[in-house]
């Protein structure tokens, strides 16, 4: 019989994977079963109908359908599948994952407008408006909820709502946000959102799912088909026949995935959400201190990532800074803002306020040691 020790715990900063309970680690070790089997499928039902819950959607109007992949999987999926033939998608793009959702559309050959907007200002609704009125073939609208690159957040409700009154299927990116930041599908005005596994959810990274609306996926069934793995409606079809995954799935993953809705069960969307929120001030407080400037304005922050600018100091390097905090049981991460050197702090995963006070003082220890003035200096 196995004995189970406790796991060198990582605090990973980064934007996902994130740091996960051993009790979810551990869930991943059971007897082998052919995930054909009735008894693997009435554990995916469970779980496909937990993932609706999450996001408060009526199991009678909503469903979610599981892929083996990561999150791009699922914005891939989403696009491919729910656009009808004639129409065309727009992209409210105002950075990397949304720009993302872009290249996807090019390299399916798909129209569609790319409408870009700064990456540290929110979207101009006026401008999704206008774009919307002038273009009636729009038959997709897409945007992420929470830029990871920057920690933006999105006026979704408000974009769902222009989407409907023009007609337009409204899928959201929400793999930063989901089973974090409380989300409700229908007052939202969500058709279609998408996450993995090992974001929110704190398990492990190779399971992604899509959380939308039964009748809209149901008529996607005639839509032209685009990808055969990645198609919304043959996998959902295929659940719905057999209970089984279209093509072999993450067996491990979904096992682990399963003990970490557990765990958000009996932690609770409110307590989760607030310790996050604890955790979020707590890398806000400990930069503050430091000297270290925010590229997005507070009051437009999704409360999941702050992302930093590089100081103006001569010393400072931010791979040797990752290495001592790494070394040290501390993940950091670059940013991905192309104008901007920058890196992130993330209030993801199992950790909370202590964790953050404790890497903050290592981290104070990588400036010291690579002779980082502190505060830190700015030319202006």
């Amino acid at each position: 019989m196995l004995e189970k020790e406790n796991v060198k715990r990582n605090i990973l900063l980064n934007p996902g994977p994130s740091t996960t309970t051993d009790t979810v680690k551990y869930a991943q070790i059971v007897p082998d079963i052919c995930p054909r089997e009735k008894e693997f499928g009435s554990l995916m039902k469970g779980l496909r109908e937990d993932l609706v819950k999450i996001v408060h959607g009526d199991p009678e109007k909503y469903t979610s359908v599981l892929f083996c992949g990561s999150g791009t999987l699922n914005i891939d999926v989403c696009i491919n599948s729910l656009l009808p033939g004639g129409k065309k998608v727009l992209v409210i793009n105002n950075g990397a994952y949304s720009a993302r959702a872009a290249e996807i559309c090019e390299y399916y050959g798909l129209p569609h407008i790319n409408l870009c907007f700064p990456v540290d200002q929110r979207p101009d609704l006026a401008v999704i408006e206008h774009t919307l009125q002038s273009n009636p073939d729009i038959g997709l609208v897409h945007t992420t909820h929470n830029e990871t690159g920057t920690g933006i957040l999105n006026p979704i409700r408000e974009i769902g709502d222009l989407a409907h009154r023009y007609g337009a299927v409204f899928t959201v990116d929400t793999t930063s946000t989901y089973a974090m930041r409380p989300i409700h599908i229908e007052h939202d005005n969500i058709d279609f959102c998408m996450a993995s596994a090992q974001k929110g959810l704190m398990a492990m990274t190779g399971l992604s799912f899509v959380i939308g609306n039964k009748a809209l996926l149901e008529k996607s069934r005639n839509y032209p088909k685009r990808s055969y793995y990645c198609n919304l409606y043959l996998q959902y079809e295929f659940f719905e026949k057999t209970g089984e995954m279209h093509f072999t799935p993450p067996v491990q993953t979904i096992y682990a995935a399963i003990q970490a809705l557990k765990e958000y069960w009996a932690e609770g969307e409110e307590a989760k959400w607030t310790r996050h929120t604890r955790v979020f001030e707590a890398i806000h407080r400990g930069l503050a201190r430091l000297g270290f400037k925010n590229v997005i304005k507070r009051e437009w922050q999704a409360g999941l990532v702050v992302s930093a600018v590089y100081p103006d100091d001569p010393n400072w390097d931010f791979d040797r800074i990752h290495d001592y905090c790494y070394d040290r049981g501390f993940t950091i991460y670059p940013g991905k803002i192309s104008s901007t050197n920058t890196f992130r702090l993330c209030a993801l995963g199992a950790i909370d306020e202590p964790d953050i006070r404790d890497f903050f003082v290592v981290f104070e220890e990588a400036l010291q040691a690579n002779r980082v003035s502190i505060p830190v200096m700015y030319n202006q």
